[in-house]
């Protein structure tokens, strides 16, 4: 195989984030950009996710254990944050069944909903007096609904788990004192991304880029079929020369329209170590880690709440700024991480039960209807999980 260099926007110095031992590709001429060359507007990071769910106290002690703080709580609502400054992390809404309710992105301003809401044809509506400022509220390709925030309150700083200091090599910064984590939840200090599943991807893709400005840092494709383009993108904010995360939404190809799992700031490795007994003590359920990732390069555990959905603490990852483009890779299970255990059946969704079961009948629904997922597509996602 051979590997070309992701190019940089003209005018800066060529720089290869995606170099190393995995072989990662730039893309090849006439292949998707990454980007719209004109955007209504350019979202500045993912404000929150909202969920639906049955039992709220069984959510607030999870999160408790998974680290949250509690920002605010009535008997129809939980709102959950981190120790960040801006706004919760997470609002889960008290429903008879669990479901994943849609994400919310934060404007640079009200001027930008006003553009997107006459791009659109709606309105900018004020938003409940607990969040604060105002909305616009869309629906993407795949029938996701999708809120755009700004000028929501403000939740202060609150006091953060400081990393530890580490020796290392020849360096000392630590001369007469132990290492002793304590085996206490991992503090989230905000929410990092969130990755969903489409049957109309490209789309779907395409919708985010010209609506929100979201700019792709990777690209993934199934072994064989890159003539038919990517499968599955890692997508940052635009923020100009300030960098961002490598992701703040991952979308991929799939015969269901859902979410797949979200990712939440911790301070170090120790942090999700620890943190992760902890919830082990506490009879929580370890889908897959620890390691770490290559496209983001974060380290990651992933964690399965008490409703099911997928969570995941990460630590280092990547920062972007706008003049890289896409990186491009063939999927595959084993190039998930760089280190680490291998991906779990249940991490891939393919453990026998509930989910395995529900994600087989959408296979078979999938193939009937008119999407971006066909016969060919299902051999190349079943070559994945094998992988």
């Amino acid at each position: 195989m051979t590997t070309t260099t992701p190019r940089e926007l003209p005018g800066h110095q060529a720089h290869d984030p995606h170099s190393g031992v995995h072989s990662e590709q730039g893309g090849l001429p006439g292949e998707h950009p990454g980007r719209h060359r004109n955007p209504v507007i350019k979202v500045r990071d993912l404000a929150w996710l909202e969920f639906a769910k049955p039992d709220l106290a069984a959510a607030e002690r999870f999160a408790h254990a998974f680290g949250f703080v509690t920002a605010a709580t009535s008997p129809d609502e939980l709102q959950l944050r981190g120790t960040d400054p801006g706004s919760p992390c997470v609002i889960v809404r008290k429903r008879r069944e669990s479901r994943f309710l849609g994400p919310t992105f934060r404007a640079a301003d009200a001027t930008d909903l006003l553009r997107l809401a006459a791009a659109h044809r709606t309105t900018v509506r004020p938003l409940p007096e607990s969040i604060g400022g105002v909305g616009v509220e869309l629906v993407d390709p795949s029938g996701l609904p999708v809120r755009v925030v700004a000028d929501t309150h403000e939740l202060p700083r609150l006091p953060a788990q400081a990393p530890l200091a580490l020796n290392l090599g020849g360096e000392a910064r630590r001369v007469n004192a132990t290492q002793r984590p304590l085996r206490a939840p991992a503090r989230v200090q905000r929410l990092g991304h969130v990755v969903l599943q489409s049957t109309r991807y490209g789309e779907a893709l395409d919708w985010y880029l010209e609506n929100l400005g979201l700019i792709v840092s990777d690209f993934l494709y199934y072994e064989g079929q890159r003539h038919r383009g990517p499968t599955m993108s890692f997508i940052r904010c635009d923020r100009g020369d300030e960098p961002a995360d490598h992701h703040t939404l991952a979308m991929n190809l799939g015969p269901s329209n859902r979410y797949v799992h979200s990712a939440y700031q911790v301070a170090d490795l120790d942090a999700m170590a620890a943190g992760g007994q902890y919830l082990l003590d506490e009879g929580y359920r370890r889908s897959w880690g620890i390691g770490r990732h290559i496209q983001g390069s974060q380290l990651f555990d992933y964690w399965r709440d008490p409703d099911g959905f997928l969570v995941e603490h990460f630590a280092d990852g990547d920062l972007f700024d706008c003049h890289l483009t896409p990186g491009w890779a063939p999927m595959s299970a084993s190039g998930l991480a760089q280190w680490g255990p291998p991906a779990t059946p249940d991490f891939l969704g393919v453990a026998p039960g509930k989910d395995a079961l529900a994600e087989a009948r959408s296979i078979i629904r999938s193939l009937r209807e008119d999407n971006e997922f066909d016969l060919e597509r299902l051999r190349g996602l079943l070559k994945v999980a094998s992988s």
